[in-house]
């Protein structure tokens, strides 16, 4: 917990010890309390998952279903580079994912691309159902057809680019596991093209291949005995992690529930992901986690020591 963190805690005490029953706390101090509740919601997101490939081809499935082909009614952007666009009028042809982005595809040839990272949602609504997928504040982007309400929350990206120009938005990617254009071979090649970087955070990287997040980089290293900090270098089948990762991700993609474990229970979908200080299911040793990464791009790693022994 953040020392500012742990002051405002205290100092809430303090002020809760001088208040008598039933007497109403000061404007001040609830307005501090959602403070507190902000920041400890912060905190607790820092080390989740971004949504990872199959999350995201799942979403932008759902969203083809109710917007492709059908002529927005209304459209809004919440954000300043879009306040004035209107695409009322304006069909959609398609809603795709590439990797963990978002592509919506228009009839006057523009794209609109988003982003989930951590906060955001595309949230679908029957027309005339109120919205629930938070405060007005957090609406980025609205679109609307005769029969449903598309409204996307908490967007950190919101963009608009010609059709045709929509590499300049995801042309750094590298080949889409869930994609059309995935390519095995490449994939490999960018990853094997860094051999002295941890396998841990190849997998993490997005121009290798797109569509891994931390769920399925713990999983399929410990999937193969290979510890985060590997070398790629020294990774001896890293052609089949990668297989592998694609194989999960389509296992995974239609359905809410990820799973490895081949059980979907609660609890039981992950052999090492999220599980710290519990007993492998294969070995019965303690799971280890730590966070590792580029400076400012760290994020948690999950791993059993016995089965993924250290480089």
């Amino acid at each position: 917990m953040s020392r500012c963190l742990r002051h405002s805690l205290a100092d809430e005490k303090h002020v809760c010890s001088l208040t008598r029953p039933g007497q109403p706390r000061p404007a001040w101090l609830r307005v501090r309390r959602r403070a507190i509740s902000d920041a400890r919601s912060r905190e607790a997101r820092h080390n989740e998952a971004v949504p990872e490939g199959d999350t995201v081809w799942r979403a932008c499935r759902r969203l083809n279903e109710v917007l492709a082909g059908r002529v927005l009614t209304r459209s809004e952007f919440r954000v300043p580079s879009l306040a004035t666009t209107d695409l009322t009028g304006v069909g959609v042809r398609e809603v795709i994912s590439r990797g963990k982005h978002q592509m919506f595809r228009f009839s006057n040839e523009f794209t609109l691309h988003t982003h989930f990272r951590m906060d955001g949602v595309w949230r679908i609504y029957r027309r005339g159902r109120s919205w629930s997928g938070g405060p007005a504040f957090q609406i980025r982007a609205v679109l609307a057809t005769g029969d449903h309400d598309v409204v996307g929350y908490r967007l950190p990206i919101v963009e608009l680019v010609p059709t045709a120009d929509e590499d300049t938005v995801v042309g750094h990617l590298g080949p889409d596991l869930l994609g059309p254009d995935w390519d095995l071979d490449e994939a490999v090649r960018r990853i094997a093209a860094r051999p002295d970087r941890a396998i841990g955070e190849a997998l993490l990287d997005q121009r290798n291949l797109a569509g891994i997040g931390t769920f399925y980089r713990a999983e399929l290293l410990f999937l193969h005995g290979v510890h985060p900090r590997t070398p790629v270098s020294s990774v001896p089948n890293l052609r089949r992690i990668v297989e592998r990762g694609r194989q999960l991700l389509l296992a995974n993609r239609s359905r809410s529930e990820q799973s490895t474990t081949g059980d979907l229970r609660r609890g039981r979908r992950a052999y090492v992901f999220e599980r710290p200080g519990q007993p492998c299911r294969r070995c019965g040793t303690p799971i280890r986690t730590e966070e590792f990464g580029p400076v400012g791009q760290e994020r948690r790693s999950y791993w059993c020591p016995r089965c993924q022994p250290s480089p």
